[in-house]
């Protein structure tokens, strides 16, 4: 199954904040930033605490894209 953070790109955009300024305030690492980019997994706690901090929902975060594989991590 694969996943676009697409919606959560559009949402900084909308607030006017930038992906280092998500990753400040969310306390995680450039690396993690950088498989969201990429349509990777990360934690559910990371997308907790980007649902906290911009008091949105899941779905404001991540959508499901079907039939879509999930990326190789290399």
């Amino acid at each position: 199954m694969g996943f676009s953070y697409d919606p959560l790109w559009k949402l900084l955009i909308d607030k006017k904040m930038t992906k280092e300024e998500l990753r400040l305030s969310i306390e995680t690492s450039p690396a993690t930033i950088a498989k969201m980019g990429k349509g990777e997994k990360v934690s559910l706690d990371v997308i907790d605490r980007i649902c906290n901090k911009l008091e949105c929902r899941i779905e404001d975060v991540i959508e499901h894209i079907p039939g879509q594989k999930e990326k190789d991590v290399i």
